[in-house]
């Protein structure tokens, strides 16, 4: 866990955005499928998209249905940071953040469904709050 610090949330009224960044450690950044999921305490965890951070920067990212259009994952290997710009916010998406890798130490291209199984290694989460 001490690999993946995910840090930018905060409150914000709906309409409003944010911009998330998960800071990897190089091992595990590299050539690795990274993703966000979300978590409110009357949820389960939901993913919500991942990019695979290896080949062509951005050429492999999946959303879900929910953020489509609003949110967009990308990433910095200088920075060995993944970004998830939350645009357009809504109330519904307020829930803590999570940032998570499928291994400690990359691994296979991201395949769509995001499923929380699929990703082995977790940061702590970071806290969105969208007010009506």
């Amino acid at each position: 866990q001490g690999d993946l610090l995910a840090s930018g949330g905060g409150s914000v009224q709906a309409g409003g955005s944010l911009r998330l960044s998960c800071v990897a450690s190089e091992l595990t950044y590299d050539s690795n499928c990274i993703g966000w999921f979300r978590q409110t305490p009357e949820k389960a965890r939901e993913g919500v998209a991942m990019i695979y951070t290896g080949g062509t920067p951005g050429l492999i990212t999946y959303y879900a249905d929910s953020v489509k259009g609003r949110f967009t994952i990308s990433q910095d290997n200088a920075k060995n940071t993944v970004y998830l710009q939350m645009n357009s916010l809504k109330p519904e998406d307020t829930a803590m953040y999570y940032c998570a890798a499928e291994s400690p130490y990359g691994g296979m291209p991201c395949e769509s469904p995001i499923k929380e199984a699929d990703f082995g290694h977790w940061g702590q989460g970071t806290q969105v709050t969208v007010s009506s």
